[in-house]
């Protein structure tokens, strides 16, 4: 009983052969026109930053009561490397670094050990403190951002029209988050005249607390009403400045309003927060992110019309202007590559049609859009952009990719010379080399095993070179068995 022969079976069946390889030539075309453009393979930042405010407090208590507290519970941490910490007074910073050997996808379990650990000292640490707050995404990077300016709209116009851009950009696809970057917490600021309030036999203290007391949010509880519950709320709150300066006090015999001993302004934090300037002028930035395997340069495209159909619905005095734009560099480095990987081709078929000869070089020839046109199928289904790595791959993998189809030709070739015809020189070609070429291929491709799966930031970043290179020496190994034997009955001579 004989073993069963690829390449005859694909003889047997052209037809059938044809339409697949039109199909796979087709389906390359498409998929590579849908793969991501990145400038970087996507990896994981293996650091957190936990920030912990307490308004008032001096450095040294600050290191004491909360930055040692943190680092000593962060110590129980598995797969914890070291941690670094920065205080002042009122304000810990403390940085969690995990070990380069932490794989990628247990990165966020270990993020939700930290908020859990934290969480459990929260109630020891000193009354007033804000936080623990954690920001484990501060390695996101940003492919647009845009500058909103006006010189006659106050930046609290500025901010709610920032916003409402922020709403529209979400609906663009690709888009993962958008930040506002300067903006600035406005504040309801008190400043009691201590001459008045000492007058009616009072302190600041006791009307801090009188007021904290007004504006508490408590359960006034509810009515029933047939089948409706209805609940009840009692009105306190302060909705503007000059609910707060019409609140009434009684003391000592005296009724006054916080108006009479106090000045009662709206402003913004002081010290403020991090300012966004724009050709030296004040601004509101929009930082944009693209999602994990987007295409940067349509991202960049859909952006930009749609904030141009925003920008015409901006009030006059409100102008946008482009900070940073990731989709031309993006642009030059994948274009920078692409070209390199159309020089390497160019290359290759030169000298597979001088070493071989024009019909066996033109055998190998298509063999070589036809291997790029399944890997490229091959990588949009595994999720595989178009990067540095990637491309990289491509450009490793082409010098290799062309050893199987030019055995199976020189085989057949061979064959032919001795006097057998094309078809039985082809099938020959297939038992006798088939398995030797597929194990030649699985050694190869053994060999980017370590750089594809090494425990570190470095394996990460490089796993698609491991598997762009797998990818492409698999589906050479195909094409040689499937579909070259096609191509080389069509294309050699029926006697050499």
């Amino acid at each position: 009983m004989t073993s069963f022969n690829l390449s005859e079976w694909a003889l047997r069946h052209r037809s059938f052969v044809i339409y697949l390889m039109i199909a796979a030539a087709l389906a390359g075309l498409y998929a590579y026109q849908g793969l991501g453009r990145e400038e970087d393979p996507p990896f994981t930042i293996k650091t957190m930053v936990v920030k912990t405010m307490w308004p008032g407090a001096t450095t040294s208590d600050t290191v004491e009561q909360i930055t040692d507290r943190i680092e000593k519970k962060l110590e129980e941490l598995p797969d914890l490397d070291y941690v670094k910490s920065y205080t002042k007074p009122g304000e810990s910073v403390v940085f969690v670094n995990l070990k380069d050997t932490v794989a990628g996808d247990q990165v966020q379990p270990l993020w939700y050990q930290v908020r859990k650990k934290l969480d459990d000292i929260k109630p020891t640490l000193p009354s007033g403190v804000q936080g623990p707050f954690y920001n484990d995404e501060f390695g996101d990077t940003y492919s647009l951002i845009y500058a909103l300016t006006s010189d006659s709209l106050s930046h609290r116009e500025l901010k709610d029209l920032a916003s409402s851009l922020r709403a529209g950009l979400l609906t663009v696809k690709d888009v993962a988050k958008v930040d506002l970057v300067g903006q600035q917490d406005e504040k309801i600021y008190l400043e009691f005249s201590t001459r008045k309030v000492a007058a009616l036999g009072l302190d600041v203290g006791t009307l801090s607390q009188a007021l904290q007391a007004q504006n508490e949010l408590t359960p006034s509880g509810t009515v029933d009403a047939g089948p409706e519950r209805i609940a009840i709320r009692v009105s306190g709150s302060f909705t503007s400045e000059e609910s707060l300066k019409a609140i009434n006090f009684y003391a000592n015999g005296h009724y006054f309003r916080l108006g009479d001993v106090a000045e009662v302004k709206r402003a913004y934090s002081d010290p403020p927060q991090p300012l966004f300037r724009f050709n030296g002028r004040p601004a509101v930035g929009i930082a944009i992110s693209m999602t994990a395997g987007g295409d940067a340069l349509a991202l960049g495209e859909n952006v930009k019309e749609k904030m141009h159909e925003m920008e015409a619905e901006l009030p006059l005095g409100a102008e946008l202007g482009l900070v940073a734009d990731q989709s031309h560099v993006v642009e030059e480095s994948v274009g920078e590559f692409t070209k390199s990987l159309g020089e390497a081709i160019a290359i290759v078929l030169a000298v597979s049609l001088l070493a071989l000869g024009w019909r066996p070089g033109i055998v190998v020839a298509v063999a070589i859009p036809l291997v790029l046109a399944i890997t490229f199928v091959t990588m949009e289904y595994f999720g595989i952009s178009l990067q540095r790595i990637s491309l990289g791959a491509l450009i490793i993998a082409l010098g290799l990719l062309v050893d199987d189809a030019m055995i199976a030709v020189e085989m057949m070739i061979s064959r032919m010379e001795e006097g057998h015809d094309k078809i039985s020189a082809a099938t020959y070609a297939y038992a006798s080399t088939a398995f030797p070429m597929l194990t030649g291929t699985l050694v190869t491709i053994a060999g980017f095993v370590p750089v594809g799966f090494a425990k570190s930031g470095a394996g990460e970043y490089c796993f698609s070179l491991f598997a762009v290179v797998g990818i492409a020496l698999v589906v050479s190994w195909i094409v040689a068995v499937l579909f070259t034997p096609l191509t080389r009955v069509f294309l050699l001579p029926a006697r050499l």
